[in-house]
Protein backbone atom coordinates (compact mmCIF):
# COMPACT_ATOMS: atom_id res chain seq x y z
CA UNK A 1 0.00 0.00 0.00
CA UNK A 2 1.23 3.35 -0.85
CA UNK A 3 2.31 5.87 1.63
CA UNK A 4 -0.11 9.12 2.05
CA UNK A 5 0.91 12.27 3.10
CA UNK A 6 -1.49 13.54 5.03
CA UNK A 7 -1.48 17.17 7.68
CA UNK A 8 -4.26 18.03 9.61
CA UNK A 9 -3.52 21.83 9.39
CA UNK A 10 -0.75 23.87 7.25
CA UNK A 11 0.13 27.31 7.80
CA UNK A 12 2.39 29.20 5.27
CA UNK A 13 3.87 32.09 6.33
CA UNK A 14 4.42 34.04 3.07
CA UNK A 15 1.77 33.33 0.58
CA UNK A 16 3.53 34.43 -2.50
CA UNK A 17 4.73 32.97 -6.09
CA UNK A 18 6.64 29.74 -3.76
CA UNK A 19 4.41 29.71 -0.71
CA UNK A 20 1.30 30.41 -3.09
CA UNK A 21 2.73 27.51 -5.43
CA UNK A 22 3.27 25.13 -2.71
CA UNK A 23 -0.50 25.25 -1.26
CA UNK A 24 -2.01 24.65 -4.23
CA UNK A 25 0.22 21.53 -4.59
CA UNK A 26 -0.89 20.89 -1.00
CA UNK A 27 -4.65 21.18 -2.12
CA UNK A 28 -4.44 19.20 -5.30
CA UNK A 29 -3.04 16.46 -3.78
CA UNK A 30 -5.28 16.12 -0.40
CA UNK A 31 -2.29 16.66 1.40
CA UNK A 32 -4.45 18.57 3.59
CA UNK A 33 -7.82 20.09 4.12
CA UNK A 34 -7.21 22.97 6.06
CA UNK A 35 -4.56 25.68 4.78
CA UNK A 36 -4.19 29.05 6.94
CA UNK A 37 -2.66 31.99 5.11
CA UNK A 38 0.32 34.06 7.04
CA UNK A 39 1.69 37.53 5.93
CA UNK A 40 1.87 41.07 6.28
CA UNK A 41 0.23 42.00 3.22
CA UNK A 42 -3.67 42.01 3.31
CA UNK A 43 -4.79 42.33 0.01
CA UNK A 44 -2.38 39.47 -1.20
CA UNK A 45 -4.29 37.13 1.62
CA UNK A 46 -7.46 38.78 0.53
CA UNK A 47 -6.85 37.44 -2.89
CA UNK A 48 -5.21 34.08 -2.04
CA UNK A 49 -8.37 32.88 0.00
CA UNK A 50 -10.24 34.88 -3.10
CA UNK A 51 -8.51 31.99 -5.35
CA UNK A 52 -8.67 29.53 -3.11
CA UNK A 53 -5.39 28.60 -2.49
CA UNK A 54 -5.62 29.09 1.47
CA UNK A 55 -8.65 28.55 3.70
CA UNK A 56 -8.20 31.29 5.91
CA UNK A 57 -5.61 34.16 6.51
CA UNK A 58 -4.34 36.09 9.43
CA UNK A 59 -1.57 38.56 10.31
CA UNK A 60 -0.71 37.57 13.34
CA UNK A 61 1.70 34.74 12.62
CA UNK A 62 1.76 33.37 16.57
CA UNK A 63 -1.96 32.99 16.15
CA UNK A 64 -1.79 31.19 12.89
CA UNK A 65 0.67 28.53 13.70
CA UNK A 66 -1.66 27.05 16.84
CA UNK A 67 -2.53 23.57 16.21
CA UNK A 68 -0.39 22.95 12.93
CA UNK A 69 1.10 20.07 12.00
CA UNK A 70 3.19 21.84 9.26
CA UNK A 71 4.45 25.17 9.26
CA UNK A 72 6.20 26.70 5.76
CA UNK A 73 8.25 29.68 6.24
CA UNK A 74 8.20 31.61 2.73
CA UNK A 75 9.90 34.98 3.16
CA UNK A 76 12.80 36.70 2.53
CA UNK A 77 15.68 35.02 4.05
CA UNK A 78 16.46 37.50 6.56
CA UNK A 79 13.55 36.79 8.52
CA UNK A 80 13.66 33.21 8.47
CA UNK A 81 15.24 32.81 11.78
CA UNK A 82 13.38 35.43 13.78
CA UNK A 83 9.73 34.03 12.50
CA UNK A 84 10.60 30.54 13.59
CA UNK A 85 11.85 31.95 17.15
CA UNK A 86 8.46 34.41 17.40
CA UNK A 87 6.08 31.19 16.64
CA UNK A 88 7.58 28.92 18.59
CA UNK A 89 6.00 29.12 21.64
CA UNK A 90 2.63 28.81 19.85
CA UNK A 91 3.43 25.53 18.56
CA UNK A 92 2.44 22.55 19.57
CA UNK A 93 4.81 19.49 20.28
CA UNK A 94 5.75 17.22 17.15
CA UNK A 95 5.01 20.04 14.55
CA UNK A 96 7.76 20.69 11.73
CA UNK A 97 8.55 23.47 10.28
CA UNK A 98 10.29 24.04 6.56
CA UNK A 99 11.82 26.70 4.67
CA UNK A 100 12.17 27.48 1.02
CA UNK A 101 15.47 30.12 1.45
CA UNK A 102 18.05 30.14 -1.20
CA UNK A 103 20.72 30.45 1.52
CA UNK A 104 20.49 27.54 4.19
CA UNK A 105 24.06 27.62 6.62
CA UNK A 106 23.68 30.64 8.88
CA UNK A 107 19.58 29.99 8.96
CA UNK A 108 20.22 26.40 9.70
CA UNK A 109 22.84 27.27 12.60
CA UNK A 110 20.85 30.12 14.13
CA UNK A 111 17.76 28.28 14.14
CA UNK A 112 19.28 25.23 15.51
CA UNK A 113 20.97 27.41 18.45
CA UNK A 114 17.30 27.70 20.18
CA UNK A 115 15.09 24.87 18.48
CA UNK A 116 13.92 22.57 21.19
CA UNK A 117 13.71 18.76 20.74
CA UNK A 118 9.46 19.18 20.68
CA UNK A 119 10.10 20.87 17.29
CA UNK A 120 11.42 19.87 14.36
CA UNK A 121 13.14 22.05 11.48
CA UNK A 122 13.96 20.54 7.76
CA UNK A 123 15.88 23.34 5.53
CA UNK A 124 14.67 23.06 2.17
CA UNK A 125 15.45 25.37 -0.83
CA UNK A 126 13.12 24.25 -4.03
CA UNK A 127 15.38 25.71 -6.88
CA UNK A 128 12.19 27.09 -8.82
CA UNK A 129 10.88 30.77 -9.30
CA UNK A 130 10.01 33.66 -12.02
CA UNK A 131 10.92 37.36 -11.62
CA UNK A 132 6.67 37.67 -10.82
CA UNK A 133 5.85 37.80 -6.83
CA UNK A 134 2.69 37.37 -4.95
CA UNK A 135 -0.11 35.03 -5.18
CA UNK A 136 -1.38 35.63 -8.26
CA UNK A 137 1.82 34.30 -9.90
CA UNK A 138 1.58 31.11 -8.27
CA UNK A 139 1.22 28.17 -9.92
CA UNK A 140 1.17 24.21 -8.95
CA UNK A 141 3.58 22.88 -12.23
CA UNK A 142 6.14 25.39 -10.53
CA UNK A 143 8.34 23.19 -9.30
CA UNK A 144 7.52 19.58 -11.55
CA UNK A 145 10.82 18.41 -13.15
CA UNK A 146 13.37 21.21 -10.93
CA UNK A 147 15.41 20.24 -7.93
CA UNK A 148 14.82 20.94 -4.36
CA UNK A 149 17.57 20.83 -2.06
CA UNK A 150 16.96 19.75 1.04
CA UNK A 151 19.84 20.19 4.28
CA UNK A 152 19.34 18.33 7.02
CA UNK A 153 21.57 18.32 9.99
CA UNK A 154 22.96 15.87 12.43
CA UNK A 155 20.21 17.66 14.49
CA UNK A 156 17.67 17.05 12.22
CA UNK A 157 14.51 14.65 12.94
CA UNK A 158 14.62 11.51 10.72
CA UNK A 159 10.79 10.99 10.20
CA UNK A 160 10.47 15.16 9.77
CA UNK A 161 13.07 14.70 7.19
CA UNK A 162 11.13 11.62 5.53
CA UNK A 163 7.79 13.68 5.38
CA UNK A 164 9.24 16.82 3.62
CA UNK A 165 10.92 14.58 1.18
CA UNK A 166 7.87 12.88 0.06
CA UNK A 167 6.08 16.55 0.01
CA UNK A 168 8.54 17.96 -2.28
CA UNK A 169 8.39 14.39 -4.17
CA UNK A 170 4.92 14.90 -4.42
CA UNK A 171 5.41 18.21 -5.87
CA UNK A 172 7.34 16.87 -8.87
CA UNK A 173 10.86 17.78 -7.89
CA UNK A 174 13.93 15.88 -7.64
CA UNK A 175 15.17 15.76 -4.20
CA UNK A 176 18.53 16.23 -3.15
CA UNK A 177 19.92 16.18 0.06
CA UNK A 178 22.91 18.13 0.44
CA UNK A 179 25.29 19.96 3.33
CA UNK A 180 24.14 23.38 3.80
CA UNK A 181 27.52 24.84 3.56
CA UNK A 182 27.91 23.03 0.42
CA UNK A 183 24.17 24.72 -1.19
CA UNK A 184 24.90 27.68 -0.28
CA UNK A 185 28.79 27.45 -2.39
CA UNK A 186 26.84 26.21 -5.15
CA UNK A 187 23.83 28.56 -5.26
CA UNK A 188 26.59 31.67 -5.21
CA UNK A 189 27.42 30.38 -8.68
CA UNK A 190 24.35 29.55 -10.15
CA UNK A 191 21.90 31.78 -9.18
CA UNK A 192 23.24 34.60 -6.59
CA UNK A 193 26.16 35.40 -9.20
CA UNK A 194 23.60 36.17 -12.04
CA UNK A 195 21.59 37.88 -10.38
CA UNK A 196 24.66 40.28 -9.47
CA UNK A 197 25.52 40.83 -12.90
CA UNK A 198 22.16 41.10 -14.17
CA UNK A 199 21.14 44.39 -11.72
CA UNK A 200 24.98 45.15 -12.46
CA UNK A 201 24.62 45.65 -15.83
CA UNK A 202 20.89 47.39 -16.06
CA UNK A 203 22.84 49.70 -14.04
CA UNK A 204 25.52 49.97 -16.06
CA UNK A 205 23.71 51.01 -19.23
CA UNK A 206 21.09 53.04 -17.63
CA UNK A 207 24.56 55.32 -16.10
CA UNK A 208 26.02 55.81 -19.57
CA UNK A 209 25.15 59.32 -19.80
CA UNK A 210 27.08 60.65 -22.77
CA UNK A 211 24.16 60.16 -25.09
CA UNK A 212 21.29 62.97 -25.52
CA UNK A 213 18.48 60.17 -24.92
CA UNK A 214 17.91 57.12 -23.08
CA UNK A 215 20.08 54.19 -24.99
CA UNK A 216 18.05 51.21 -23.20
CA UNK A 217 15.30 52.08 -25.70
CA UNK A 218 17.48 50.26 -28.26
CA UNK A 219 17.91 47.34 -25.65
CA UNK A 220 16.57 44.17 -28.06
CA UNK A 221 15.77 41.00 -26.80
CA UNK A 222 19.35 39.75 -26.06
CA UNK A 223 19.40 42.07 -23.31
CA UNK A 224 16.06 41.84 -21.96
CA UNK A 225 16.06 38.22 -21.59
CA UNK A 226 19.47 38.41 -19.99
CA UNK A 227 18.62 40.69 -17.61
CA UNK A 228 15.01 39.74 -16.88
CA UNK A 229 16.42 38.54 -13.22
CA UNK A 230 17.00 42.02 -12.69
CA UNK A 231 13.00 42.50 -12.15
CA UNK A 232 13.43 40.30 -9.32
CA UNK A 233 12.73 41.83 -5.40
CA UNK A 234 15.89 44.06 -4.37
CA UNK A 235 14.62 43.29 -0.83
CA UNK A 236 15.08 39.85 -1.09
CA UNK A 237 18.23 40.10 -3.18
CA UNK A 238 19.72 42.59 -0.58
CA UNK A 239 19.41 39.72 2.37
CA UNK A 240 20.80 36.93 0.54
CA UNK A 241 23.67 39.21 -0.48
CA UNK A 242 24.09 39.80 3.19
CA UNK A 243 23.90 36.48 4.39
CA UNK A 244 25.80 34.19 1.95
CA UNK A 245 28.53 37.41 1.85
CA UNK A 246 31.22 35.00 2.20
CA UNK A 247 30.28 32.85 -0.70
CA UNK A 248 28.73 35.78 -2.71
CA UNK A 249 31.91 37.54 -2.88
CA UNK A 250 34.36 34.60 -3.89
CA UNK A 251 32.16 33.98 -6.98
CA UNK A 252 32.44 37.27 -7.88
CA UNK A 253 36.08 37.60 -7.54
CA UNK A 254 36.28 34.77 -10.14
CA UNK A 255 33.83 36.43 -12.70
CA UNK A 256 36.00 39.94 -12.32
CA UNK A 257 39.23 37.65 -13.13
CA UNK A 258 37.10 35.63 -16.18
CA UNK A 259 35.72 39.23 -17.06
CA UNK A 260 39.51 40.75 -16.97
CA UNK A 261 40.88 37.78 -19.14
CA UNK A 262 38.27 38.83 -21.44
CA UNK A 263 39.23 42.69 -21.63
CA UNK A 264 42.92 41.95 -22.03
CA UNK A 265 42.04 39.35 -25.23
CA UNK A 266 39.94 42.63 -26.92
CA UNK A 267 42.71 44.88 -25.94
CA UNK A 268 45.27 42.36 -27.67
CA UNK A 269 43.27 42.16 -30.45
CA UNK A 270 43.76 38.46 -29.47
CA UNK A 271 41.26 36.59 -32.12
CA UNK A 272 42.04 33.25 -31.27
CA UNK A 273 41.57 33.68 -27.13
CA UNK A 274 38.45 34.90 -27.70
CA UNK A 275 37.29 32.39 -30.07
CA UNK A 276 37.93 29.56 -27.81
CA UNK A 277 36.70 31.73 -25.07
CA UNK A 278 33.56 32.17 -26.73
CA UNK A 279 33.12 28.39 -28.01
CA UNK A 280 34.40 26.74 -24.95
CA UNK A 281 30.71 29.24 -23.46
CA UNK A 282 29.05 27.83 -26.10
CA UNK A 283 29.78 24.61 -25.67
CA UNK A 284 28.74 24.86 -22.10
CA UNK A 285 25.80 27.03 -22.42
CA UNK A 286 24.62 24.40 -25.34
CA UNK A 287 25.24 21.02 -22.61
CA UNK A 288 22.77 23.08 -20.35
CA UNK A 289 20.20 24.02 -22.32
CA UNK A 290 20.15 20.16 -24.03
CA UNK A 291 20.11 18.85 -19.77
CA UNK A 292 23.38 17.18 -20.67
CA UNK A 293 25.31 17.43 -17.14
CA UNK A 294 29.02 16.93 -16.81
Amino acid sequence: MKEKLHFNKVAIIGVGLIGGSLAIVLRQNGITNNIIGIGRGIKNLETAKKLGVIDEWTQDAKQGVKDADLVIVATPVASIARIVREILPSLKNGAIITDVGSVKKSILDEIESFLPDTIHFVGGHPIAGTENAGVEAAFPALFQNRKCIITPTKKTNKEALHKIKMLWNIAGSEVILMDALKHDKILAAVSHLPHMVAYSLVNAVADMKDFDENILNYSAGGFKDFTRIASSSPEMWRDICLLNKDAILDVIHRFQETLKNLETMIENADKEGLTKEFEKAKEVRDGLKAGIRG
